[in-house]
């Protein structure tokens, strides 16, 4: 029978061979944690490597996913679809070990992890996510949703501001079932973490309402073992397990130092490493019985099966509810959503009210809120000013858990993280908002959730320098260009009330990635449409206004900008120029319409453009051409009234008229 450390340091072979073999990576933290995964994942944590997607089962985050080999040597130890070959494969093209863990990528992944912090604000949103799902499903005697979050990370995530707004937040809604463990070593890459962080973590995190178990030997098994023993009979605080280790244990010359961080350890090294670990075989070499002793296929399929018949008592009781619950999960939304979505989008534009797109936002919410339970709205602090509250919302607090609306004080950057981390979890729709210009402290979150083609909805308000007096660090300008760069988002700016009822279907009903959508604190125009603009509306771009006879120019705008775009067209036949107006809410999905449909709507053979969007300029001139004009930014704004900053900047019907006169 192999011992505890022979267990451990199959990881800590695992890790420092792949390193090696690909040339790059980071064997320190998996050699310096592998004591305490060994324990947990062998004594506590709760899976099914044959079902990598059981719903109950506990989660795990590697929040420092430079230390990657960790995660995946415990998934190719215990179990899960990943060969050793795939391990032979670190790092490289295709593969299914990527240099830091990426979901949809391996087997057992929970999220992608590499920028230090975010992890963690995954990992509270998963905790977030069971604690609601469990009070919304859960009945007495039926703990059907119940499971743990677990979660390693080291001094680069606590250093990282990201923590500070999740694990406040965590604190707060008494996440009990969540428990990270802090890889205290003492090292990061510029050397000894001494000369720049010298926080009082455990302090920090008392201080937060966790319960901290401080100065934990993270090489000693059986202190391991009753810390997190200690962790699980805390119900409602989220613990924080210290655990002094040696980064890269088990190197006679590296282990300690920084040197071990982020390089391999070079192959006399590795060798030196397998004699001071008593390490007697070669590399990705791995003895029959250590992996009959990792191997968690047995015992995770029996507490599956059990959880199974449970399921099924379950469903005899509550055969509605147990419904409910598995489209919520499977992520299928009501199968009536899209017809009803459709009529209120036919009444918006039968209507025809003049409000601030943020408002017609909260018109859509009443409307698609009671059709879709799954929705979990919430805002950093800006719920009044963003209308993200609708008329069923029911808060969440710490000792009721069963609402769907979470308040998350000022934090943009953590709302976005858990989003990311509710989402991946399961069973909601998550949309979370706040100004505009604030997406600059979450960008590095939205992306996140792009990149793991997560269905997260990022509601921005305040859109552009027409919010007004509150001036240019509340006015964006880059903001828009910087959410239609990247990859697998898709951002909305609707003109008016129909347009934004779009937006919302949209991104109800996309899957395969997140949406922004952009609304203004200004009123918007309503704009009249045939059946067939209507329909066109979802396609990201359409002819809103066509002249008849000879087309000279086309104007292409978006929100607030629509209106003008519209009069300035008018103008123009007055003078005997026929322009068309091109209404563009999602730019995106626009050029994934068939080229058929993007000639009739743009045709080549018109050279006479202009944009106009209270934006930064440079995006449109993929649509205009050089040699066309763009009635945009290029500056930062001004401290006014909102209708005089858009005048000043050059909103108006004037310039526009002038821009394409001047092309003629």
């Amino acid at each position: 029978m192999p011992s505890r450390r022979d267990l451990a340091n199959a990881i800590r072979a695992l890790s420092m061979d792949a390193v090696q073999k690909a040339n790059s990576g980071h064997p320190g933290a998996p050699m310096g944690m592998a004591d305490i995964a060994e324990v947990l994942w062998n004594d506590f944590i709760i899976h099914n490597p044959s079902d990598p997607s059981w719903s109950n089962r506990d989660r795990f985050v590697l929040s420092n996913g430079h230390g990657s080999m960790l995660l995946y040597s415990l998934l190719h130890l215990s179990g899960y679809d990943l060969s050793i070959e795939d391990l032979k494969n670190f790092r490289q093209l295709h593969s299914k070990t990527p240099g830091h863990p990426e979901f949809g990528y391996t087997p057992g992944v929970e999220t992608t992890t590499g920028p230090l912090g975010q992890g963690l604000s995954n990992a509270v949103g998963m905790a977030l996510a069971e604690k609601i799902l469990s009070a919304q499903f859960n009945r007495e005697n039926h703990k059907i949703i119940d499971h743990k979050t677990y979660c390693f990370l080291g001094d680069g995530c606590l250093m990282e501001g990201i923590s500070h707004e999740v694990s406040s937040f965590a604190g707060t809604q008494k996440l009990g079932k969540l428990i990270v463990f802090y890889d205290d070593n003492g090292i990061s890459i510029d050397g000894e973490v001494n000369g720049w962080f010298t926080d009082n973590t455990p302090d920090r995190y008392r201080s937060y309402g966790w319960q901290v178990i401080p100065n934990i030997d993270g090489h000693d098994h059986a202190a391991i073992k009753v810390a997190i023993e200690d962790a699980h009979a805390e119900k409602y605080k989220p613990t924080l397990i210290c655990c002094k280790t040696v980064i890269g244990y088990g190197s006679p010359n590296k282990q300690g130092k920084e040197d071990c961080h982020g390089a391999p350890l070079g192959a006399s090294e590795v060798a030196l490493a397998r004699e001071k670990l008593k390490w007697q075989f070669g590399p990705f070499e791995i003895p029959s019985e250590i992996y009959a002793s990792w191997n968690a296929e047995k015992k995770g399929g029996l507490a599956q099966s059990k959880w199974d018949e449970e399921f099924k008592n379950y469903r005899n009781q509550y055969p509605e509810l147990c419904s409910e619950l598995e489209r919520r999960l499977d992520g299928h939304i009501p199968e009536d959503f899209s017809e009803k979505a459709n009529a209120y989008i036919y009444e918006c534009q039968h209507k025809m009210e003049k409000i601030a797109s943020r408002k017609a936002s909260q018109n859509c919410l009443n409307i698609f809120g009671p059709l879709l339970p799954e929705l979990l709205g919430g805002s950093a602090d800006l719920a009044g000013s963003n209308l993200t509250i609708w008329s069923g919302s029911k808060g969440i607090t710490s000792e009721d858990a069963s609402g769907n609306y979470l308040f998350y004080g000022v934090r943009e950057f953590g709302m976005s993280g858990m989003m990311n981390g509710i989402t991946l979890h399961g069973g909601f729709i998550a949309y979370g908002a706040t100004f505009l210009i604030f997406m600059e402290y979450a960008r590095n979150a939205v992306r996140m959730a792009a990149l793991m083609k997560q269905k997260n909805i990022f509601v921005y308000t305040h859109d552009s320098v027409g919010l007004g007096e509150d001036g240019p660090t509340h006015q964006p300008v880059e903001q828009l260009t910087a959410l239609r760069s990247t990859p697998n988002l898709e951002t909305w700016r609707p003109c008016d009330t129909v347009e934004s009822a779009v937006s919302w279907k949209s991104a109800i009903e996309r899957d395969g990635g997140p949406s922004a959508l952009i609304f203004s604190r200004q009123s918007l125009t309503p704009q009249t449409r045939s059946q067939e603009q209507l329909a066109d509306v979802a396609k990201g771009g359409y002819i809103l206004k066509d002249p008849d006879g000879k087309l000279d120019a086309i104007i292409i705008a978006t929100g607030s900008e629509v209106e003008i775009a519209v009069d300035a067209a008018q103008a123009l036949f007055s003078k005997g120029v026929n322009a068309r107006v091109i209404s563009m809410p999602c730019a995106e999905i626009f050029s994934l319409q068939d080229l058929a449909y993007r000639e009739r709507i743009l045709p080549s053979c018109v050279r006479v453009r202009v944009a106009v969007e209270a934006g930064h300029s440079d995006y449109w001139y993929k649509y205009v051409g050089i040699d066309g004009k763009v009635v945009g930014m290029t500056t930062f704004g001004e401290s006014a009234p909102g209708e005089k900053v858009m005048e000043h900047f050059g909103f108006t019907v004037e310039n526009v008229v002038n821009a394409v006169l001047v092309q003629l």
